[in-house]
């Protein structure tokens, strides 16, 4: 049914499959464009979950009604059909106390987001979310901040890191935040032909690719800022030191990553996760 309209009712579908509401767009609750007009999402949790290489294009932005199922299992859409992506361990979800106000925040902040998944917010809104999230600002950094008339999520969420816990930010001085480890499993059930350099069977047929199980294994840091943790990274391969020095050494000290459009899908859930899975890698087309 879905072939059928490929680029008018597709997602509508999918959506009406996943939430029971045939509306158009992937982000949370609705847009209010102004003079009564909306442009609507989805409005409530979902059991079964969406996770779109758009995304990871920019070309959109998935909210976290569809991000975070009640289930971990995620419809996994490409530029060319469906797959499905899940864990047999339902606490791969689970968050830490810095993760929860984390999200609390965030939530916060796209509530007041307008411009359907640009990540900034107007002064107004801003007020707003540091009075709903208890969040206290030195007044130089609330400045700063709305110097240009709107706020900037990345901005704001670098304040946010360094700003004490007693102020309500999510400065982890202990370095107790850790970095989770866990496997996700991928399905893709299309069988397809090999067109990409696949050996010639005697009989002159071309090998099919079969529907395909894939176990990864995904390590996701310490939710530092990127530049600290690329650092990190860098002096830990340069240098060669296997000890600790204050962080945990297995944070310092990072797996090889592995790369497939998949693991672009899997970074909107999880930022800078690493993936890794034996044999070919997972395929999503």
């Amino acid at each position: 049914m879905l072939g059928l309209y490929p680029c008018t009712m597709e997602q509508e579908i999918v959506n009406l499959l996943l939430c029971g509401q045939a509306v158009p767009n992937v982000f949370d609750e609705r847009i209010d464009l102004g003079g009564g007009m909306f442009l609507k999402g989805i409005s409530r949790n979902v059991e079964v979950g969406f996770l779109t290489l758009l995304e990871s294009l920019n070309f959109c932005k998935v909210g976290q009604y569809l991000k975070c199922p009640k289930w971990p299992i995620w419809v996994v859409g490409s530029e060319s059909h469906y797959t499905v992506l899940f864990a047999l361990d339902i606490t791969v979800q689970d968050e830490n106390e810095l993760e929860e106000r984390e999200s609390q925040i965030r939530k916060a902040f796209d509530a007041q987001d307008q411009s359907g998944g640009g990540g900034f917010i107007s002064v107004e809104g801003f007020h707003q979310v540091l009075r709903e999230t208890s969040i206290k600002l030195p007044p130089e950094k609330v400045d700063h901040l709305c110097s240009t008339g709107f706020i900037v999520w990345s901005e704001f969420w670098q304040v946010i890191l360094d700003l004490d816990r007693s102020m309500g930010g999510l400065k982890d001085s202990s370095g107790l935040m850790g970095k989770k480890v866990f496997d996700l499993y991928h399905f893709n059930g299309i069988a397809k032909s090999d067109l990409n350099g696949g050996q010639v069977t005697p009989g002159g047929e071309t090998p099919v690719q079969r529907p395909r199980l894939t176990k990864l294994r995904v390590s996701v840091p310490p939710r530092w800022t990127p530049e600290e943790f690329m650092a990190d990274v860098a002096l830990s391969s340069g240098s060669g030191v296997t000890e600790s020095s204050g962080k945990d050494t297995e944070v310092a000290k990072p797996e090889p990553s592995q790369h497939a459009p998949l693991v672009d899908c899997i970074r909107t859930r999880w930022p800078r996760a690493i993936c890794n899975w034996v044999g070919d890698p997972p395929s999503i087309v």
